[in-house]
């Protein structure tokens, strides 16, 4: 990992239009940088996802970006403001810059088609020259390199386990060996065993291929394991952001010690486990302001 950026974030705002706006993410800020895991933690309906379509220009009616813009830094020295982009442009920038797993993926492939078919696809699209046999001999390898053997690829989804069809999708959204992967909740719904394989096989591939991650979960102590920072997401708002390790043993703002405190130790007395409950959206927005408005007071101060 090195700290150049390869995304910047600055001020993203996304609104939810109908007769009660909804303002799902506030004026966000982050950078991922290059080869970096950097997760995000937050509890369900506090704009994760919707932040994630927003950097890739998925979001769809009443979603709309409302301010700020996504920038990506290419390796060869030049940036690309993604609201510029529209049409073939945009089309073209998913997945060879940019790829998503998404939540619930390992239900996204087509039940009917070979896997075979369904990872020639990208190449079909976004790789037209070559050949049959190059395409295959590629999907062969992708499969290969998330643990799958090559031949699964003449096998229907269905034939597939839970996580050999997560892999599939990590294999697709790799396919075209993007510099940025962003994965929303891609463990859910599989089991503890099958969950710490497929984080296995993420980091050794972020290590063998540098790309960098954006890591989406409510699950905190997952995050604390596999990344390099943490950024913790409250009611649209980045409440916190920090090492994984500055996180978990000084955390700062009052709702990521909750999200700590939530889960009972392995060790210890049992039954000493209280459930601590978490203020609503309006409670918790006005908490996270005064937090901001007692740090910024704090730096003044110091200089």
């Amino acid at each position: 990992m090195t700290t150049d950026p390869v995304l910047r974030i600055e001020n993203l705002s996304i609104d939810y239009l109908a007769e009660s706006t909804v303002h799902a993410v506030r004026e966000v800020s982050l950078t991922l940088r290059r080869g970096e895991i950097l997760g995000l933690a937050g509890e369900s309906g506090c704009g994760k996802s919707t932040l994630a379509y927003g950097i890739t220009r998925l979001l769809k009616p009443p979603a709309s970006i409302t301010g700020g813009r996504v920038v990506f830094s290419s390796r060869e020295g030049y940036d690309i403001d993604l609201s510029s982009l529209g049409g073939e442009d945009l089309r073209a920038f998913r997945w060879d810059k940019i790829a998503m797993v998404f939540q619930g993926a390992m239900n996204s492939l087509n039940p009917v088609l070979r896997i075979a078919e369904q990872l020639e696809d990208v190449f079909l699209t976004h790789r037209p020259e070559m050949s049959r046999t190059e395409r295959r001999r590629r999907c062969g390898e992708l499969l290969e390199r998330v643990g799958v053997d090559r031949d699964r690829l003449r096998a229907y989804p269905h034939e597939l386990s839970g996580g050999m069809r997560q892999r599939v999708m990590i294999a697709m959204a790799l396919a075209l060996e993007p510099q940025v992967l962003i994965m929303d909740e891609p463990t859910t719904a599989l089991d503890v065993v099958v969950q710490r394989e497929i984080l296995h096989e993420i980091t050794r591939l972020r290590s063998d291929l540098g790309f960098a991650v954006v890591f989406i979960t409510h699950d905190l102590p997952l995050l604390l394991e596999i990344s390099d920072r943490i950024a913790v997401m409250r009611a649209g708002l980045i409440v916190e952001l920090d090492d994984a390790l500055t996180l978990y043993t000084q955390p700062k703002h009052p709702y990521t010690r909750r999200l700590l405190s939530s889960f009972p130790s392995l060790t210890g007395e049992r039954g000493g486990f209280v459930r601590n409950g978490v203020p609503g959206d309006d409670i918790a927005l006005e908490e996270t302001e005064q937090t901001v408005e007692a740090a910024v007071a704090e730096e003044m101060e110091a200089r």
